[in-house]
């Protein structure tokens, strides 16, 4: 996972938060929780996941790290985020604020699948697959389609995590609302630890290298294609 620490209210507002989150237990499950959109919902559903999200039916509250099932986990972040709605709805329809929240939500249990999850402002999620090897959320318009062209199924983990920072610097470039740091972490199958949970802070050499790589990489490759052939004939 990989997320970016920039929140603003306005030009004049900037902020930096953490957008990625772990519940770990080590050697019993590994689980990460990247947030996107409002900030104080996001901070209401991490409170619940922490200390119990009410349960249904006089059951007593459960909290994300004892969750069962990583699908058992995910419909437990749903029901957090449509409690805080259920309290906040009136608030935020008085002062015309639109209730936003998406998550994602990956990572494993015990001897199950590993599980990526994406998690809407409904609380209902969709599931990451073969056919759709990565999922985001937040303003991803400007880095995707360098996914799109360069991540499979079977990309080697850290060869993603490269495109995935190229795909972060490019969305930076271009959307002053997505800034550094960065944080990054890995967790690989079966391993039930987190293998990385680093954050990249501004002037950090490898980030910065990446970033002159990838422009000159652009760069040259513009130059080696062809112009196109639309201009006026000769005479």
């Amino acid at each position: 996972m990989v997320a970016d620490t920039r929140t603003n209210a306005g030009l004049d507002d900037i902020s930096t938060y953490r957008k990625l989150h772990h519940f770990n237990v080590p050697g019993e499950r590994v689980m990460m929780l990247a947030s996107a959109g409002n900030l104080s919902i996001t901070q209401s559903v991490l409170s619940l996941l922490q200390e119990g999200v009410p349960g249904e039916d006089d059951e007593p509250p459960q909290k994300l790290v004892e969750a069962p099932t990583m699908f058992q986990a995910a419909q437990l972040i749903g029901r957090a985020i449509r409690h805080v709605r259920a309290i906040e709805k009136d608030g935020f329809e008085a002062a015309n604020i639109r209730f936003s929240i998406s998550l994602l939500f990956g990572g494993q249990i015990g001897t199950g699948d590993m599980r990526l999850y994406l998690i809407y402002s409904a609380g209902n999620f969709i599931e990451c697959s073969m056919d759709a090897p990565f999922l985001q959320i937040g303003e991803h318009k400007y880095g995707k389609p360098i996914l799109d062209r360069a991540v499979t199924y079977r990309t080697d983990l850290y060869d993603a995590l490269k495109v995935s920072l190229v795909s972060m610097d490019s969305t930076m470039r271009s959307n002053l609302g997505v800034g550094l740091p960065i944080d990054i972490a890995v967790a690989r199958r079966n391993a039930l630890i987190t293998e990385v949970n680093h954050r990249i802070e501004a002037g950090e050499g490898y980030f910065h290298d990446l970033r002159e790589r990838w422009s000159a990489a652009l760069r040259a490759a513009h130059r080696a294609i062809p112009r196109p052939p639309y201009g006026p004939s000769e005479k």
